[in-house]
């Protein structure tokens, strides 16, 4: 997926405005301005369209998880340089505090059924034999069924 579609969706399931957009990254540490902010929500065919780079989608994710964990004792986490669907998955994961039940009923939320063995590969760390790459079609899934379940349709 996209970084700035992850982004947007990550918005609209949290219903932030852009303050409160600025405050998430501020906590992590990174300093972005409305302009920035807005140039990221835009459409792709749209001439101030700015993509987001992985490092300030890994700021987002590392401020959301201090906005519901809490600042841990010690220097700010560090943002990734690069990012992967698994990384963006388990930083979700973390900042939510999830546990398997609660992502496998996320994901029959959005009608995608996969196993707990599925779900603990995707986990695991990349050099392990189990590790299995999360796909687009699995994150997206997931974020489908965080909207329906913080934001369900009225």
């Amino acid at each position: 997926m996209e970084n700035n579609d992850i982004l947007k969706r990550m918005r609209y399931i949290l219903d932030y405005d852009d303050d409160k957009m600025m405050k998430l990254f501020s906590l992590a540490g990174k300093e972005v301005t409305r302009a920035e902010l807005s140039s990221w929500m835009k459409k792709e065919d749209d001439e101030d369209y700015l993509p987001l780079r992985d490092i300030n989608l890994a700021y987002f994710l590392n401020g959301l998880i201090i906005k519901k964990r809490g600042k841990r004792e010690g220097p700010l986490p560090k943002a990734e340089k690069s990012l992967t669907n698994n990384v963006i998955f388990r930083k979700l994961k973390i900042a939510y505090s999830f546990i398997d039940v609660d992502i496998l009923e996320i994901f029959k939320l959005a009608d995608f059924n996969i196993s707990k063995h599925e779900l603990s590969a995707i986990f695991r760390k990349p050099g392990q034999s189990q590790y299995r790459v999360c796909k687009d079609q699995f994150l997206r899934n997931f974020l489908m069924g965080l909207q329906l379940k913080i934001r369900p349709k009225e």
